[in-house]
């Protein structure tokens, strides 16, 4: 799997296995007490591995599996997603929305006084630092990706490895 892609922040993948689903759900429901790497976690047919909290940093990625059944035959569709935090990731969503938010309100300021033909300069200033606050945002997320690409290895491996302790193989699509 390849994970260097420089433009997607949230990497996803799709595979096909030739085992119902509900097999596969239990597999990874039975991993959960087996071992102490990863912890994994299950919701109807949503599976969740995380870096446990000893290893964890602020960057620390998860994997969100998708384990779906083919109507039309016994095959099982996984859906894999890889990314950061829920927390981290609306935090960071939020800085996102906060800094678009005053880029407009300052550019219309300053559009609406340059207008009036009166001084605009603070709120264009405040305009322009938005745009280095949003490039820097950018720049955080990306190195936070980079940071987490190890643990990203990890978890794919672990699902992996998974799989075939059960000599189960994705099938190509």
């Amino acid at each position: 799997m390849s994970l260097t892609n420089e433009i997607v922040l949230r990497p996803r993948f799709k595979f096909d296995v030739n085992v119902d689903n509900e097999t596969l759900l239990k597999l990874f429901e039975d991993t959960k007490n087996a071992q102490t790497d990863f912890i994994v976690s299950r919701i109807d047919d949503h599976v969740f591995i995380k870096i446990p909290k000893a290893k964890q940093h602020f960057w620390s990625p998860q994997l969100h599996l998708e384990i779906n059944k083919n109507e039309t035959t016994t095959n099982s569709t996984v859906y894999g997603l890889f990314g950061p935090n829920p927390t981290v990731w609306t935090m960071f969503m939020f800085f996102h929305f906060i800094v678009i938010g005053l880029f407009f309100g300052f550019g219309v300021w300053a559009y609406t006084n340059w207008s009036l033909d009166t001084n605009y300069s603070l709120q264009l200033a405040i305009t322009l630092f938005m745009v280095i606050v949003w490039i820097a945002l950018y720049f955080g997320g990306r190195i936070g990706k980079k940071t987490g690409t190890d643990q990203m290895h990890e978890l794919h491996t672990f699902m992996r490895d998974t799989l075939r302790s059960k000599g189960i193989h994705a099938m190509h699509t």
